[in-house]
Order: structure tokens, then C-alpha cells, then sequence
């Protein structure tokens, strides 16, 4: 796919990843419709998209809610007058061992942090998904659904809720690439590593080290390196059903 004057949806493009992918598809002029539920970020990442040289928009929805993510997608097609891509990026994290026993008191994973995770992580995956590929075909625009999975997909301590999501979701990029291939939308998806953003940035620095000495490459990547492997899904006609792994070396 040539990305010039295409139009892009983004989930969570209000910041970190979000944000970096959408200024990096801008500045290969693609037009972004940027997603999130934070208006102040939204416009912040607007700007950095427009910095790149290319149009952008910001839109108000919540991924888990099938109205919100329905009405998103028709005003997309409504302002830009077409649809020609998605990157499923939104997602929380809600971490606890599922299980916990310290100083003889016991804890267990809460089934609302479960539920957040799934709702906004898998579930807002496959609404926005749907909905975007279901508008692909009535318009009949061939197309490119870019999901984002995680290392954690493997299995993370910690993430019982987290890894699940991510797990479905790149079992989900292979069956929806089957389903939708006979319409001309591709689906792929990349598995970042550990990647610095305002999360990770906040970190100790004892922290930081601990996560990065195991990673081949010693670094965390850069949001830019998970951007420039989105592109690339994007503009290889012949990539789909498939998981690039972004991660330094690192295997969990």
C-alpha cells in the first residue's frame, strides 16, 4: 500500500506508541484519524502529525463500547470521505500475580482488573476491527488492519489478564487475515518488546537495568522502531496473517 493520502485510524494515538506511529505514517503522508479518550493528548498528537506534514483528526471513543466504536468509524469515513487502514494500539495494563501470599495474608488477581484489561485489549481489538473491515467492504476500499500484540503474548508473570489479550489478539491477526484476504484487506500485527515510553521512562533506574540486561541488544526500543515496523506491514502488499516480533532479541 502507498501511504500517501491514505487514511489511517489509531487507537490510543493520544501518546507513547499512538502518537509515534501517527507522526511517523504522517510524515509518509498518510492522514491519520487519531483515537482516545483524552482530548488534551489527542490534540497534542493532532499537532505532532500536522508537524509531519500531513492532516490529522481527533476523535472521542472508548474501543470497549460497540456505539462509541461504531459511530467513530462512520464519522472517520464521513470527514476523510474514505477508509484505507487501522492500527489496534489502545491498551491498559492492570498487572498482579493472579495469585499472592506474603506475611501469611493471601491476594488474588480482582475479576474488574481481569475484565479491564480484556474489554479494552482483546475486545476493542475485535470491535474496532469489524467495524473498520465491515466499512472497508461497503465501500469497497482495500485495506490494511494492523493489530499490536506483545512479547507477553508467550506468557509474563504477572499479566495473566495482559498476556491472554495479547495472545488472542495475535491468534485473531491469523483468522481475520484468512476471513477478510477475499476482500482485499490485509492483517498483520507486531509484538513489541520492552519500549520506552512515559511508563518505563518513570522507572527506577535499578529497574531499568534489571529489564534491559536481559534484552540481546541492551537497550529497550524506541517508540519509532515499533512505528517503522507498522509501516512496513502497510506498504508490503504480500505481508498478512503474520506477527513481527520487535523486542531486541529478548524471548520470554
Amino acid at each position: 500500500m502507498e501511504l500517501k493520502d491514505k487514511v489511517i485510524i489509531v487507537t490510543g494515538g493520544g501518546q507513547g506508541l499512538g502518537r509515534a506511529m501517527g507522526a511517523y505514517l504522517a510524515g509518509k503522508g498518510a492522514k491519520l484519524a487519531l483515537v482516545d479518550l483524552n482530548q488534551e493528548r489527542l490534540d497534542e498528537s493532532v499537532a505532532a502529525c500536522e508537524a509531519a506534514g500531513s492532516q490529522a483528526r481527533a476523535y472521542i471513543c472508548n474501543v470497549a463500547n460497540e456505539e462509541d466504536v461504531t459511530k467513530m468509524v462512520n464519522q472517520v469515513v464521513a470527514d476523510f470521505g474514505t477508509l484505507n487502514g487501522l492500527v489496534n494500539n489502545a491498551g491498559i495494563l492492570r498487572d498482579g500475580l493472579t495469585i499472592r501470599v506474603r506475611d501469611g495474608e493471601m491476594t488474588k488477581m480482582s475479576l474488574a482488573n481481569w475484565q479491564a484489561v480484556i474489554d479494552v485489549n482483546l475486545t476493542g481489538v475485535f470491535l474496532c476491527t469489524r467495524e473498520v473491515a465491515a466499512k472497508m467492504i461497503e465501500i469497497k476500499a482495500e485495506g490494511t488492519i494492523v493489530n499490536i500484540s506483545s512479547i507477553s503474548r508467550a506468557g509474563n508473570m504477572g499479566q495473566a489478564n495482559y498476556s491472554a489479550a495479547k495472545a488472542a489478539v495475535a491468534a485473531d491477526t491469523v483468522v481475520w487475515a484468512k476471513e477478510l484476504a477475499r476482500y482485499g484487506i490485509r492483517v498483520g500485527a507486531v509484538a513489541p518488546g520492552f519500549i520506552e515510553t512515559e511508563m518505563t521512562l518513570g522507572m527506577k533506574p535499578e529497574a531499568l537495568d534489571k529489564m534491559t540486561s536481559g534484552i540481546p541488544l541492551r537497550r529497550m526500543g524506541k517508540p519509532e522502531d515499533i512505528a517503522h515496523s507498522v509501516a512496513y506491514i502497510f506498504e508490503n502488499n504480500y505481508f498478512t496473517g503474520r506477527v513481527l516480533e520487535v523486542d531486541g532479541g529478548l524471548r520470554l
